[in-house]
């Protein structure tokens, strides 16, 4: 391949024009900037994450599903603040291997999940390179003024729960890389989905407003992002393995190969909330999570101190070469 034959206003308008089409202050991606009004007692949210070929994600994946993983972290990040979505830039780094057909299977699977999640493209920017492949999402959103939901809440005593399951994403790097033992191939696939599609819980982060004293979403792993929330809420935290919800083919491949627990408990790219509640409301989350059918799991609790430990099967601490992905 030797790069897009389309220049870079006919891609504008090809492939990405059209995904500001529902958000009519983008003007159609013909101007250098978009608007943003907010409606009043709002507050605007604003975060961004970068994926780079070869770190996070593989070159060869297809282009629809880096189109929709780069979108969906991204919403994660909204998630965690109760934020709701109103629109993203992109900022894209080409490479001569990605021709007009790539674009449009990427732009494709952007349409599809800003048809699933109520967003649009409001406008970005394209450039070419010899390096990586890179793509940036910055993705914004609103929240009322006053109850975004922050990291530095957290109390002792608090509820520490987490959505969905964990530890599926690093089975599922496992399993890209062929590197995933006693696994069959049904389960392999379930887990390179789950790596590969992340579900933002955008929902349960905004009905978590006002109920939750602290919240992240686990990408770095459920012990360092737990790690995050105890740093700024200057607390410690104390959670118990075996409460930890694995989906049923990571749990029967820990019942066979028990030492892959503490990898799932620090592998990352879950894109699940973990968040902290006062005592007294777990009837609360109960009844939420049974509205948004989504599984809320209490794994443990905060307490005075610093640090995140980790109970293991036999009772005692379990020890971790790393609490965590690290970027650098």
């Amino acid at each position: 391949m030797s790069g897009p034959t389309s220049g870079e206003f006919e891609q504008i308008a090809r492939y990405f024009a059209p995904l500001a089409k529902d958000y009519p202050l983008a003007f159609g991606l013909t101007d250098d900037a978009a608007l943003i009004r907010p409606e009043p007692g709002q507050e605007i949210v604003v975060t961004t994450d970068c994926m780079v070929a070869g770190v996070h994600f593989f070159p060869d994946d297809a282009p629809e599903r880096i189109a929709r993983k780069l979108l969906r972290v991204n919403l994660s990040d909204l998630a965690a603040m109760g934020a709701a979505p109103v629109g993203y830039l992109l900022a894209a780094a080409w490479t001569e291997a990605v021709d007009d057909a790539w674009l449009a299977r990427f732009a494709a699977g952007l349409a599809e999940d800003q048809a699933r999640f109520g967003v649009a493209l409001i406008g970005g920017d394209t450039a070419a390179t010899p390096g990586a492949l890179t793509l940036t999402i910055t993705a914004l959103g609103t929240v009322t003024a006053g109850a975004a939901l922050r990291r530095s809440g957290a109390k002792p005593g608090d509820g520490v729960y987490v959505s969905g399951t964990i530890g599926d994403a690093y089975l599922g790097l496992q399993a890209r890389k062929a590197a995933l033992a006693g696994a069959n191939a049904e389960s392999a696939r379930y887990f390179a989905e789950r790596l590969d599609l992340p579900e933002p819980r955008l929902g349960l982060g905004r009905r978590l407003r006002g109920l939750a004293t602290a919240a992240i979403d686990i990408s770095d792993g459920l012990v360092a992002d737990l790690g995050h929330i105890c740093e700024t809420s200057k607390l410690a935290a104390e959670i118990v393995a075996s409460r930890v919800p694995l989906s049923p083919p990571a749990a029967a491949l820990v019942a066979r190969a028990p030492e892959y627990l503490p990898a799932l408990l620090t592998g990352g790219d879950d894109y699940e909330l973990c968040f902290a509640v006062p005592q007294g409301r777990e009837g609360e989350i109960a009844a939420l999570a049974g509205e948004l059918g989504v599984a809320l799991t209490r794994i443990g609790r905060c307490s005075a101190g610093a640090g995140v430990k980790v109970e293991g099967p036999d009772g005692t601490a379990l020890a971790f070469e790393r609490t965590g992905y690290r970027h650098f």
